[in-house]
């Protein structure tokens, strides 16, 4: 769940990107623009996580809201929600809710935070050996200047209407993770709890204050 939040937070902050491939930066630029002009946006999501040495290929499917610095995460088992202070991971089988602070969390990123934790370059740069059926289709690696955490993360854009279709996260045990944006509905009408795990509404969970 971690990887989901990098990489959303990632692309809304050109800051990020480097200086090594014009067009390619300025194709991500006009994608980030279009997100970034948005109040908020859902997206429907399918995932996949592959390592081949150890012989795993997951998928899930899920969802993500993201409004500001608060997000929240749906992904078959597992809700994550974030109010831009207070951070709750919910595992539905275990009945259990992990509450804790959004700055005391190092393992968890959030959408507004990456903008200045993540301000170092990366180099972007076409690759312009993967060819698709539509043209329109492209694929841009980004690579760190510095260690990240992860080798390498590739984004598939749309360069016709300036959309994000997919994203991968290379880690450096081998594991690629990526996520389809099957719809993204952006500016949408968002309950006053979108955002706030509501105890009332699961009495049989019980809450774990970690703050």
């Amino acid at each position: 769940m971690k990887n989901l939040i990098i990489i959303f937070t990632v692309i809304l902050s050109f800051s990020a990107f480097g200086q090594s491939n014009k067009e390619a930066e300025a194709l991500v630029k006009e994608v980030i623009n279009k997100i970034s002009s948005y109040d908020n946006f859902e997206a429907d999501l399918s995932y996949t996580m592959v390592n081949n040495e150890m012989d795993i290929n997951e998928k899930k499917t899920g969802n993500i809201i993201v409004s500001g610095d608060k997000y929240r995460i749906e992904m078959e088992g597992q809700i994550i929600i974030c109010d831009g202070v207070s951070l709750w991971t919910y595992i539905v089988d275990s009945e259990e809710v992990m509450l804790s602070n959004v700055s005391d969390t190092e393992e968890d990123i959030s959408p507004t935070k990456i903008l200045t934790t993540y301000d170092e370059n990366y180099k972007s740069s076409f690759d312009n050996d993967k060819k698709y059926k539509n043209s329109d289709i492209k694929k841009i690696d980004l690579m760190a200047n510095e260690d990240k955490g992860f080798q390498q993360l590739s984004l598939l854009l749309n360069s016709r209407d300036k959309s994000l279709e997919s994203f991968s996260i290379y880690d450096m045990n081998g594991s690629v993770f990526t996520y389809h944006i099957i719809n993204m509905t952006p500016n949408i009408e968002l309950p006053d709890n979108t955002f706030t795990f509501m105890s009332e509404d699961h009495p049989e969970v019980d809450v774990i204050d970690m703050r």
